[in-house]
C-alpha cells in the first residue's frame, strides 16, 4: 500500500459546521478520545456536567468501548483530523453518520455502517454501543456548530 492509501480516510469531505449536533459531537469526542488522557478527561467532564455523574459514567463507558472496538477490530485505523480542525474527514463523516443513524433507531442501517468500520462479528455490539452513545448525545442537548458559528457571506469570484 502506498502512503496515500494509508491516509485515504482522512480526505476532507466537508466541514464540521455542516453537521447536526449529534454528528458534530461524535466527531469532536472521537478526536478528543484519540488525543490522549488529558483530552479524554474532557470527554468525561462534558458527559458528567451535562448528564450527571451516573449517566455520564455510563455514556463514557459506552463511548470508550465503541472507540476501543473500532481501534482493536477496525478494518483499518480510523483517520482523524486535529481537534481544532474545521474540516471533516471521510472516516469521521462515516463515524458521525453511524452514531446519528443508530441514535435514530435505524438498527439495520447502523449495522451496515458498522460492518464498514469493523469485522462482521463485532458489528452488532458496535451498533448497540453507537445507539447508546447517540441517545446520550441527544440527551445532552448540544448546539450544532452551524448554530454557533458566525455567518459567513460567500464571495462570488466571477
Amino acid at each position: 500500500m502506498t502512503n496515500a492509501t494509508h491516509r485515504r480516510g482522512g480526505a476532507p469531505v466537508g466541514y464540521l459546521t455542516e453537521l447536526d449536533a449529534v454528528e458534530a459531537a461524535s466527531v469532536i469526542y472521537l478526536r478528543l478520545w484519540s488525543d490522549g488522557p488529558d483530552a479524554k478527561s474532557q470527554v468525561w467532564t462534558d458527559f458528567a456536567n451535562t448528564l450527571g455523574a451516573d449517566q455520564g459514567r455510563r455514556a463514557l463507558k459506552s463511548f470508550d468501548q465503541l472507540c476501543s472496538l473500532c481501534a482493536q477490530h477496525g478494518r483499518r485505523p480510523l483517520m482523524r483530523h486535529g481537534i481544532h480542525c474545521k474540516c471533516l474527514g471521510a472516516d469521521e463523516s462515516c463515524f458521525a453518520n453511524f452514531i446519528a443513524t443508530a441514535a435514530l433507531g435505524e438498527r439495520e442501517d447502523a449495522m451496515l455502517i458498522a460492518t464498514l468500520l469493523v469485522r462482521a462479528d463485532v458489528a452488532p455490539l458496535l451498533a448497540s454501543l453507537a445507539a447508546d452513545v447517540g441517545f446520550a448525545l441527544k440527551r445532552m442537548c448540544l448546539a450544532a456548530p452551524r448554530d454557533i458559528a458566525p455567518e459567513v457571506t460567500p464571495r462570488t469570484l466571477h
